[in-house]
C-alpha cells in the first residue's frame, strides 16, 4: 500500500475553506476555532494514515474529513458537562457528581445566583455580614454544636482545624484510622500541610486507651479520631469510641477531633441500614470539633462542614487559611436549602434525593422498575428486556459493605452487541451510565428518577 496516495488526497487549508460547509461553519463561529478544527483533523488523518495498514478505514476517515471538521467546531462551542442518567445503582456516584440536589432547590438556586444577594451582606443591620450566617443556626440546632462554618470539602476541613488547632504540635491519631481517601489524599499527608505533626498509636486493627495516654507530651496539641468511612476492619479489632477518649482530653485539657466523613444526620439504621454515627451523637458524647462531607450522606452540595465549640470555630473562621478556602454563593445557597429539610426528618427522608434513594423499599423500587419495563416494551425495541433482581450501593466511600434489594431492567440488544449498545448509551445527548452483568444491560431503577425514564426510553428507541 502506497501510503503518499493517501497523504495527497488531503485537501490543502485554502481549498477547504472554500467548501460552503466550511463557510458556513467560519459565519457561525469564529474563524479561527475553524481553523483549529482544520488543523486538528487533517493531522489526525495524517497519524491515522501513518499507523493503520486498512485502506477501507483511511479512505473512510478523508471521505468524512469535512463532517468530521465541522463536528470538532461544534464540539468546541458544546459544554463539555452535562447531566447523565445514572443507572449503576451506586447512589453516591463520585464520577458521576455524588450527591444529586433537588429540582425543587435548584430553581431557588438559580434565582438566588442569576443576580446579586445578601451573601455577606447583614440585612437587618445594613452592613457586611459573614457568609456562614445563612445556615450556621441550622447546623447548630439540627446538631446541637455551639458554632458552625463550611469550607469547599471535608479535605480542607481537616487541615483548616488541624492548622488553626494544632500546627506547630502533635495529634494524636490511631493507626487503625490513617485512610486515603479518593484520588490519593492521604490523612497524613492532610495533616502534613497543615503545620501539625503526626503521633500514630495502636496497630491496624487494634488501638488500646493506653495508646492514647502514653502518646501525650507537652506538645500534645489535640487527638483525632478518623471514622473509617470508606473502608471496615473486622475480626480481631479494638479501638477506642469518642466517649472513651474524652475523659483523657479532659485529663489534659486537649480538644477532641472528629472527622465523620459521611456526615450522616439521621439515624439510618431505621431503615434498615447498618447503623452509622450521626454528627449529633459525637457533638452530645463531647467532642470538641466535628467535620464532614457535605455530599455523601449530608445530601447536599459538595463542602467540608465544621461544628463544634465555638471558640475553636472561631479561630477557625480567622485564619487565612479560610479564605482559601472558603465556599462560593452557590455552595452556601444549597447548604441552607438542604439543611433547612432537615428540620423534618420526614422532609429530608423525602425531599433530598440521596435519602429518598437509600430509604426507598423494595416494593416501591419494583413498582418502578416494571414501570420502567412497560415504558421500553412500548417503544418496540428490538432488544429482550427483562427484570431482574440486584442490589445497589451507597458508594462516595459511605457504608462501603452495605448492599440494598433492588431491581434492574435488563437488556439485551438483538441487532448489536452488548459492548456496542454500551457505548451508543454513554454517547446520547443525555449519556445513560449503566452496569453490564452476564452480556447484559443492566438499569438499576434505584438510581433513576421517575421524570428522567421516559427521557431514557425516548433516548433507547434511538439506538435501539
Amino acid at each position: 500500500m502506497d501510503k503518499n496516495i493517501f497523504y495527497r488526497s488531503i485537501p490543502k487549508v485554502d481549498i477547504l475553506l472554500e467548501d460552503e460547509r466550511i463557510q458556513n461553519a467560519a459565519s457561525i463561529y469564529e474563524r479561527d476555532t475553524v481553523m483549529d478544527a482544520i488543523r486538528e483533523q487533517t493531522e489526525y488523518v495524517r497519524g491515522l494514515i501513518r499507523t493503520c495498514d486498512e485502506e477501507e478505514t483511511i479512505r473512510r476517515e478523508i471521505d468524512n474529513l469535512i463532517p468530521d471538521i465541522i463536528r470538532r467546531v461544534e464540539k468546541m462551542h458544546t459544554p463539555d458537562m452535562r447531566p447523565v442518567i445514572n443507572a449503576t445503582g451506586t447512589i453516591l456516584h463520585t464520577n458521576l457528581g455524588r450527591a444529586p440536589i433537588s429540582r425543587e432547590h435548584m430553581a431557588r438556586l438559580a434565582e438566588v445566583a442569576c443576580g446579586y444577594s445578601n451573601l455577606e451582606y447583614d440585612l437587618e443591620a445594613g452592613r457586611r455580614g459573614e457568609r456562614y450566617s445563612h445556615f450556621e443556626k441550622l447546623l447548630c440546632k439540627i446538631t446541637g454544636a455551639e458554632a458552625a462554618m463550611a469550607v469547599n470539602n471535608n479535605a480542607s476541613a481537616v487541615m483548616l482545624i488541624l492548622s488553626s488547632m494544632a500546627k506547630g504540635g502533635e495529634v494524636v491519631v490511631s493507626r487503625g484510622e490513617l485512610v486515603e481517601i479518593g484520588g490519593k489524599f492521604r490523612i497524613p499527608d492532610v495533616m502534613e500541610q497543615s503545620g501539625a505533626r503526626l503521633v500514630e498509636v495502636g496497630t491496624t486493627n487494634k488501638t488500646h486507651y493506653s495508646d492514647y495516654a502514653d502518646a501525650v507530651t507537652e506538645e500534645t496539641k489535640a487527638f483525632l479520631k478518623v471514622h473509617t468511612s470508606n473502608y471496615r476492619i473486622v475480626g480481631f479489632t479494638e479501638y477506642v469510641g469518642i466517649d472513651d477518649l474524652i475523659p483523657l482530653g479532659q485529663e489534659y485539657d486537649l480538644p477532641i477531633i472528629e472527622d465523620l466523613g459521611s456526615g450522616v444526620l439521621i439515624d439510618l439504621s431505621k431503615y434498615g441500614l447498618t447503623y452509622e454515627p450521626t454528627v449529633q451523637d459525637s457533638i452530645r458524647k463531647g467532642a470538641d470539633v466535628v467535620c464532614f462531607s457535605g455530599d455523601k450522606l449530608l445530601g447536599g452540595p459538595q463542602a467540608g462542614i465544621i461544628v463544634g465549640k465555638k471558640k475553636y470555630i472561631d479561630k477557625m473562621k480567622k485564619n487565612q487559611l479560610t479564605r482559601a478556602l472558603r465556599i462560593d454563593k452557590f455552595t452556601a445557597t444549597a447548604l441552607e436549602l438542604v439543611l433547612q429539610e432537615y428540620l423534618s426528618e420526614e422532609n429530608a427522608v423525602n425531599k433530598i434525593p440521596v435519602l429518598r434513594m437509600i430509604t426507598k423499599s423494595a416494593e416501591e423500587v419494583e413498582k418502578s422498575a416494571r414501570r420502567f419495563k412497560r415504558m421500553l416494551e412500548r417503544k418496540g425495541l428490538k432488544a429482550a428486556i427483562t427484570l431482574q433482581k440486584c442490589e445497589s450501593q451507597i458508594g462516595g466511600g459511605s457504608l462501603p459493605l452495605e448492599r440494598i434489594p433492588s431491581m434492574a431492567v435488563g437488556i439485551r440488544p438483538e441487532t448489536m452487541s452488548v459492548p456496542e449498545l454500551e457505548t451508543a448509551m454513554r454517547h446520547l445527548e443525555v449519556p445513560i451510565i449503566p452496569r453490564t452483568v452476564n452480556d447484559t444491560i443492566l438499569m438499576d431503577v434505584r438510581t433513576i428518577e421517575e421524570d428522567r425514564m421516559k427521557l431514557a426510553a425516548d433516548e433507547l428507541k434511538q439506538i435501539l
